[in-house]
């Protein structure tokens, strides 16, 4: 009796390639739960450190980066520091399987580690045990273009972007269904928080759907499932948008961020070349005070506070100067708050 050929091995995520444009993330790391939220630079940088050390990243070895290879234009390490511990003390949940049963697994995001003070110094640190045999059993990944991931301006937009790059292959599946608390863990929202499908929508769906359908090589739809009145379930599809879509994808990204709200959402008229900054913004100046930031880390906890301040910067571009700089970034981080809250 002839024996059945035996059946390929499953693609690993650990045998896929980063490469200048794009890095690897294992789709357990997509999908998982955030017990702790983390904001949308802990989220660059961890998606950072984790391409820093694919090559050994199954491997119970300490990796070594350049902490500014992990502040990107901010002048300060101290964003890189903050974002290290929280993502030290981040646990989260994720889907695994194990005998052959599905389970959920809570691990933390990030092991023990040594950050010299220098500016220019390096960070040393390490993936934690059960995290790494998570990844090394990844059978699914998201291939992250990194122009892309820098360009989305929320936690919300950067997530849905990894979930449909996880998905966005899948042969004979355009669609998948959520529970509404399955897809709020997933975007990590906070708890207690847009608890109204509703606020969850106009604050975390709506905007995060409109920068990755302009950004993303996707058309990305969610639409609302009800058990009654009440919406219970949504159902996430997308679709490969076509040689136009591409190209004004492209385009966009050439373009500056400033302005890119008014472009996505056709409420301004397209300005391809920023107005100049005026001097009391160039080069990221003014300075603000260390005093500052830890005013503004205590009253609005759970911000991205160098997110806020970019867009401080980029609202104040075309006004006079401010006499008090500090005192009128934390009024705009006020504004903001009202505007977008948790």
């Amino acid at each position: 009796m002839a024996q059945r050929p035996a059946s390929p091995k499953p693609y690993r995520t650990i045998e896929a390639r980063p490469n200048a444009e794009s890095l690897i993330k294992p789709g357990e790391l997509v999908d998982l739960v955030e017990v702790t939220p983390l904001t949308l630079a802990d989220r660059r940088i961890y998606n950072q450190l984790l391409e820093n050390a694919w090559d050994a990243i199954d491997k119970p070895v300490t990796h070594v980066i350049s902490k500014s290879d992990l502040r990107g234009s901010h002048n300060s390490n101290d964003r890189v520091g903050e974002t290290i511990e929280r993502l030290m003390s981040a646990i989260v949940k994720v889907r695994v399987t194990r005998d052959g049963e599905d389970a959920i697994e809570r691990v933390q995001l990030l092991g023990g580690n040594i950050e010299t003070t220098r500016r220019d110094g390096l960070l040393e640190y390490e993936i934690p045990q059960r995290l790494r045999r998570i990844i090394k059993d990844s059978t699914v990944f998201a291939r992250l273009q990194r122009e892309v991931m820098f360009a989305l301006s929320s936690k919300y937009a950067l997530t849905l972007y990894e979930m449909i790059q996880k998905r966005g292959n899948l042969r004979y599946r355009s669609s998948e269904k959520f529970s509404l608390e399955d897809l709020r863990g997933i975007l990590g929202v906070s708890k207690g928080k847009l608890t109204s499908w509703s606020n969850l929508k106009l604050r975390a769906i709506d905007p995060a759907l409109a920068e990755v359908n302009a950004l993303s090589d996707y058309v990305v739809e969610i639409a609302p499932l009800k058990t009654g009145r009440r919406v219970t379930h949504v159902e996430l599809r997308w679709w490969r948008k076509d040689e136009g879509g591409s190209a004004q994808v492209e385009r966009e990204l050439s373009f500056s961020k400033v302005g890119r709200k008014a472009r996505i959402s056709g409420s301004e008229e397209v300005v391809t070349e920023p107005k100049a900054r005026p001097a009391w913004l160039d080069a990221r100046g003014p300075a603000l005070r260390t005093e500052t930031y830890e005013t503004a880390r205590l009253r609005y906890p759970g911000y991205d506070i160098y997110h806020v301040e970019g867009e401080w910067r980029a609202w104040a571009k075309d006004r006079e100067e401010a006499r008090d700089p500090d005192r009128a970034f934390l009024a705009f981080f006020r504004t903001f708050v009202e505007k977008n809250p948790l």
